[in-house]
């Protein structure tokens, strides 16, 4: 796998599209099996404002989050929701990874137009995220703003192409190969 975060440090990709790279990367004699793009659009870190218990559950959580632009509403039921935590918010129309759309919906009566998201929510498996955010939601500790984008802010925020070596490429074995 290579990371292009970490080629741009000696190759200049500014004007690259990812999908055209991978087919001069394969022209050049390296099969390439898979690009993995990791954008993912409306995701931003909000500030829970407000946090309150649902009427109609014992383990939800009605969230007044600002987003940036706005204040909006989201229904949570991470157990380590709480006022004042700046946290990853998925808004209407994000799509996360495994197909999954974010939707204005209701849940047990009452609005929602998000998803505070964990890490898993992004793709990341759960033996890569730290213990105290295995059970719940992500939040951040270090300066962040709403609006922010939350894969920037983690250094989540890469495209790696993935690459089919054969033995006869032991050239290509390492970063620099």
């Amino acid at each position: 796998m290579i990371s292009l975060n970490w080629v741009k440090d000696y190759i200049d990709l500014e004007n690259e599209d990812l999908h055209e790279l991978a087919v001069k990367v394969t022209k050049a004699g390296v099969n390439v099996e898979k690009v993995v793009d990791s954008r993912i659009e409306n995701l931003v870190i909000g500030e829970v404002l407000e946090c309150v218990d649902h009427p109609d559950s014992d383990h939800l959580h009605v969230c007044q989050v600002n987003i940036g632009e706005k204040t909006t509403q989201i229904v949570c039921g991470a157990p380590n929701i709480k006022a004042e935590m700046y946290v990853i918010v998925a808004k209407v129309g994000c799509e996360l990874p495994g197909d999954f759309k974010i939707k204005k919906s209701k849940i047990r009566g009452v609005e929602s137009f998000g998803m505070i998201c964990s890490l898993q929510e992004l793709g990341l498996e759960k033996k890569y995220v730290p213990e105290e955010y295995a059970e719940g939601i992500y939040y951040f500790v270090k300066d962040v703003k709403p609006g922010d984008n939350p894969l920037e802010k983690l250094y989540f925020e890469d495209d790696v192409i993935e690459l089919g070596l054969t033995p006869n490429r032991s050239d290509l074995l390492s970063m620099l190969g």
